[in-house]
């Protein structure tokens, strides 16, 4: 989508702070903000011509669009981080090796579940970047990092995660030599494992396109420990791309690839 096709409004409720937080939005997007006054969603994409509504309500940003309403929740990282605070393992944080005081690159931030997982097991001593290509879903996102409703241990590393609105393969190009611990990417899995109306909207907005060899090759430069992808157990990607190495709950759709790189 392009900023033409896009305007930003507040809830029915015109609330100043909102007003400010849309106005603000729409200059960091280079969009145009629009009064709500009484117009339903519907007017005012027939008004202004735009299939993409960007509303602040209540202090959160929701995107409006046509195959739903997409906004930030920290979806499974919830669940994640309470069982790692039991004790219970988590096969991402193991195929990645992290520990605390490691440093992440995480290339691909849709959601943010994973980096959020990242930052709470890296800790205060770590350092959790996450790139975004989009820069709705990575302004979206940000925000709901850096304002969470979450407190405690959850909302700490939220607010730890630095995003960054960039691709990942010019990022990983311009990176000095062994400058992360570990380089992530969780890209658009080519088959869809579910059909969730909850992904809906992330996936019609994300870059849907394949990690490139290239991009792979930079990881491992940039990388000092571990480069890791996330795919489909069953995924061709793996073999496409040179993956040997994998993590994953035996009984698991979900699958890690992992490239151990010597230092």
């Amino acid at each position: 989508m392009t900023v033409e096709n896009l305007i930003v409004t507040t809830g029915a409720k015109m609330e100043s702070a909102n007003v400010l937080l849309a106005e603000d939005m729409a200059r960091r997007l280079s969009a145009c903000y629009v009064e709500r006054g009484r117009d339903s969603l519907t007017s005012l994409r027939r008004k202004y011509h735009v299939a993409y509504i960007l509303i602040v309500r209540h202090g959160e940003l929701f995107l409006a669009m046509p195959e739903g309403e997409f906004f930030f929740h920290p979806s499974m990282a919830h669940v994640r981080v309470k069982n790692l605070r039991q004790g219970r393992p988590d096969h991402f944080v193991e195929a990645a090796g992290l520990r605390a005081g490691m440093s992440v690159l995480d290339c691909t931030l849709g959601l943010g579940a994973d980096a959020i997982v990242a930052s709470y097991v890296t800790g205060a001593e770590g350092n959790v970047r996450a790139l975004e290509s989009r820069p709705l879903i990575a302004e979206i996102v940000s925000f709901g990092l850096s304002h969470p409703r979450e407190t405690g241990p959850m909302g700490e590393a939220m607010r730890r995660i630095r995003v960054i609105t960039a691709d990942y393969g010019d990022f990983l190009y311009r990176q000095p030599d062994k400058s992360a611990d570990v380089v992530y990417f969780d890209p658009m899995f080519r088959q869809p494992l579910w059909d969730s109306v909850g992904l809906r909207p992330l996936r019609s907005l994300a870059d849907g396109r394949p990690l490139e060899k290239e991009a792979l090759q930079e990881a491992c430069r940039v990388a000092r420990q571990r480069v890791v992808m996330k795919e489909s157990h069953n995924s061709g990607e793996f073999a496409r791309l040179g993956f040997s190495l994998f993590a994953g709950g035996k009984y698991s759709r979900i699958r890690y690839g992992i490239m151990e790189v010597s230092s």
